[in-house]
């Protein structure tokens, strides 16, 4: 009786001390894979098939893209059929279903997406501000809308913008600085002020930092991109409308000079560089300079091929409320998609970089910066405004001031106007198969102006863009060694 008391006690005590359950462990998940189970199509997949009979699928939400050789495609096609079908999670369907092109039957997908979302947009550990750092701006485009009523930021707005960061750094993961103007360059005083301030700050609380700038080039000398590299800003969008004649008519200085060969020249002294940093070379196309983009990718190709820091990106000359807007001979409709696939194809051949749907695919890759409660426009003069292209042209998008000892005063109503989750009260966004990426909010201004639905080109295109990214795939970086063999060879 004795042993056996012992006996019962040692068990008791491992009882008390070690779960029966954990013997074994990880046999419940194991037996969850082996077992049967009912899986059906995702509401996010979207797929393409190639005139070879390849097919691309891609889902939004999960952002996995994948290719299947023909002959996997009628099995996948039946995968995918919506009647479901029972599987293990193992070989193709177990494929299938880790990169989320099948799911659970009775699975909520749109919950799950609400989730993404709500973590998404009302975080509070993100501050975005794009800067103004001069509304004036050194260029006068035929095709801009801006009104160049104030110059360099006012010293006690760069003072506000400090104690603003300095109040809420301490709660950040991620801080993100878009210079903008006007010409960001021409308000250099701003810059050499804010910039340094940015970088030490973030670094000081290790909060990640980006600080991207939209510049039309034209100041980005040497000299200059020396400086903005020490402060870590190394991302840029820098404008070329082709050739130096096409240029040169769309995007002439202020006092009536041509502007191609200064902003080259700065490009090709960046292209030279072992630097870290990325361009994203913007070309606005229209019925008039498309023709010689053949061309102007040639002269891109001597300097820049096979450079991975550089990314072509062609837009369509639109009329965003310039005085010139009735001059403008845009392209629409066909047209302009047409022209859109041969510049890129064109880029893509000569060994340049080009964009594609792999660049915004991630959760949210399409959504406005406007429409996001984080991001905000602080003007010259401290005006608070959400939407770049808008400005102060609108009451409605100025939604608030800061002062300068940091505070923002904002009007709720205005702000609320541009942040809200209009998916939420549109069911065509909500059945729609692309929402994780664009959720309803590519562009909050055609619903507040009109109250109608901007949808992003990747709703009614999307056998093409998933094309591009078949047709388009990264190149291998160049490495250093070659850039630093090109300088010394004296190429380029």
């Amino acid at each position: 009786m004795l042993s056996t008391a012992r006996s019962d006690g040692k068990v008791a005590l491992k009882l008390m001390t070690e779960s029966p359950l954990d013997e074994g462990g990880g046999k419940p998940d194991q037996e969850e894979v082996a077992q049967l189970q009912h899986w059906g199509p995702s509401r996010y997949n979207v797929h393409a098939t190639t005139e070879d009979g390849r097919l691309i699928l891609w889902n939004s939400l999960s952002c996995a893209i994948s290719m299947f050789n023909a002959e996997q495609v009628p099995y996948i096609l039946t995968l995918l059929s919506a009647a479901g079908f029972e599987s293990r999670q193992e070989g193709l369907p177990g494929y299938l279903i880790e990169r989320g092109y099948l799911v659970r039957r009775g699975a909520d997908e749109y919950r799950k997406f609400l989730l993404k979302f709500g973590q998404q947009h009302y975080r509070n550990d993100k501050m975005e501000l794009f800067v103004l750092s001069s509304e004036d701006c050194n260029f006068r485009c035929t095709y801009c809308y801006e009104d160049f009523e104030r110059g360099t930021m006012l010293p006690e707005v760069r003072q506000g913008i400090k104690r603003l960061v300095e109040a809420r750094i301490k709660h950040l993961r991620v801080l993100n600085i878009r210079w903008f103007g006007g010409e960001p360059l021409y308000g250099w005083a701003a810059v050499a002020e804010l910039g340094p301030f940015f970088s030490e700050i973030a670094a000081k609380h290790e909060v990640s930092y980006v600080s991207h700038m939209t510049t039309n080039g034209y100041l980005l000398t040497p000299e200059v991109v020396d400086q903005l590299l020490s402060w870590r800003i190394n991302a840029f969008q820098i404008t070329l409308d082709g050739v130096a004649g096409d240029h040169d008519c769309s995007r002439p200085t202020r006092d009536g000079q041509g502007s191609f060969a200064t902003i080259f020249e700065n490009i090709t002294a960046l292209a030279r560089r072992t630097d870290d940093f990325s361009v994203l070379l913007r070309v606005n196309f229209d019925q008039k300079n498309h023709a010689r983009f053949g061309e102007f990718v040639d002269l891109l190709e001597k300097h820049l091929r096979g450079d991975q820091r550089f990314r072509l990106s062609p837009h369509a000359v639109g009329r965003w409320g310039g005085a010139n807007d009735a001059e403008l001979a845009v392209c629409g409709g066909d047209e302009r998609d047409q022209v859109m696939r041969e510049l890129k194809a064109a880029a893509f051949q000569r060994g340049l970089q080009v964009s594609t749907l792999r660049n915004v695919n991630y959760v949210g890759g399409q959504v406005c910066y406007a429409a996001r409660p984080y991001s905000l426009i602080i003007g010259a003069s401290g005006k608070v405004m959400k939407c770049t292209v808008v400005l102060d042209k609108d009451e409605n998008n100025v939604i608030g001031r800061l002062s300068e000892n940091g505070d923002l005063i904002l009007n709720d109503d205005r702000m609320a106007m541009w942040t809200e989750p209009s998916f939420e009260h549109d069911q065509q966004c909500q059945k729609c198969a692309v929402l994780p990426s664009c959720q309803g909010i590519s562009c909050p201004l055609p619903r507040i102006t009109s109250g109608e639905r901007h949808c992003v080109s990747t709703r009614t295109q999307s056998k093409e863009e998933l094309f591009e990214v078949l047709k388009y795939p990264v190149r291998a970086t160049r490495t250093r060694e070659i850039v630093e063999g090109r300088l010394r060879s004296g190429g380029g």
